[in-house]
């Protein structure tokens, strides 16, 4: 039998015709692949080559042993490159989904992460509500969905990802503009833009008025966070809003003012039980969290969303 090594030093001796030079190609000592060279004959009872005026030539008996250690070879260079290619992600697809609220900034930040250590992966980025969530991870349509609530189901597995503050927005010229706070009773004066509050990702928001038991109405219901925010920069009303849909500027046009009473809520990753995740989508979690954890109230520098830098 012939080691891989054997067979990559004979190699080396045959395309290049001397000892020298295949000690160049292996990067090794000369001595060293003439030692290898003359056990591996010895061992097989096989002359591979025969010496003249300073180079190696092929005998006639070795010819269909080259021609099996080229088939060998050109294995191993296959093996190398679709080693290679899975380093890349050129042979897979990271199928992620997302809530709005942590699509429309988080998301984005975090696949660029992805894109910068798998250039060749190739992507599928799903925008979901709850009801959704559940059968795209249990039907197996994507391995991991970003979320800012949980629930209790016996097939899904949550992960924290990081918390989070709300904001009042408001639009420029607003009486409210300029301030660098509010109370949840000041934000009911005025008229409200939201998500429906039997919607989770509306309940976070109307916490903050049932906690303190204020009456509020909302004038216009939006869907998704990012609608809500057009509606306010258009003048239509103000309106209250997680940390992650604004966060660095996501949306501009806009002001945000913090709110006195206390308004921390969890985000997370939600995955099918038992199912096991890839190295992409690993990856994919560990970039959002650490996205996301990098504005949390706790660890960021008290400004608001908008006005944070970049950090890595």
């Amino acid at each position: 039998m012939m080691t891989l090594r054997q067979v990559e030093v004979i190699r080396a001796v045959m395309v290049t015709g001397t000892i020298g030079g295949a000690a160049k190609l292996l990067n090794v000592s000369a001595p060293g692949i003439s030692r290898l060279v003359k056990y591996t004959e010895r061992s097989l009872g096989i002359r591979f080559f025969q010496r003249q005026n300073g180079r190696y030539f092929p005998t006639p008996e070795a010819e269909n042993i080259f021609e099996q250690i080229n088939g060998v070879y050109k294995k191993v260079d296959d093996l190398s490159e679709i080693i290679s290619k899975i380093g890349r992600g050129a042979l897979s697809e990271l199928r992620i989904g997302s809530v709005p609220s942590i699509s429309q900034v988080m998301v984005p930040r975090a696949i660029e992460r992805v894109r910068r250590r798998y250039p060749d992966l190739g992507i599928d980025i799903n925008i979901l509500k709850l009801e959704e969530a559940i059968d795209y991870l249990l039907l197996g349509r994507g391995e991991c969905v970003a979320m800012s609530y949980r629930l209790e189901h016996s097939g899904l597995d949550f992960m924290p990802l990081a918390s989070g503050e709300l904001y009042c927005i408001v639009p420029p010229g607003h009486e409210l503009a300029g301030r660098k706070q509010v109370s949840a009773a000041e934000i009911t004066r005025y008229p409200l833009i939201g998500i429906d509050p039997k919607d989770p990702y509306g309940r976070i928001m109307a916490e903050i008025f049932a906690r303190s038991r204020l009456d509020y109405n909302i004038t216009i219901r939006a869907r998704f966070g990012t609608t809500v925010c057009a509606l306010v920069k258009a003048g239509l009303g103000i309106a209250v809003i997680d940390q992650f849909t604004v966060a660095h500027g996501g949306y501009p046009g806009i002001e945000l003012l913090k709110i006195t009473e206390p308004t921390r809520f969890d985000t997370y990753i939600a995955v099918k039980r038992g199912a096991p995740l890839s190295l992409h989508v690993e990856y994919f979690i560990a970039s959002l969290r650490a996205e996301m954890r990098a504005v949390e109230p706790s660890r960021g520098n008290g400004k608001a969303p908008a006005m944070r830098g970049r950090k890595k």
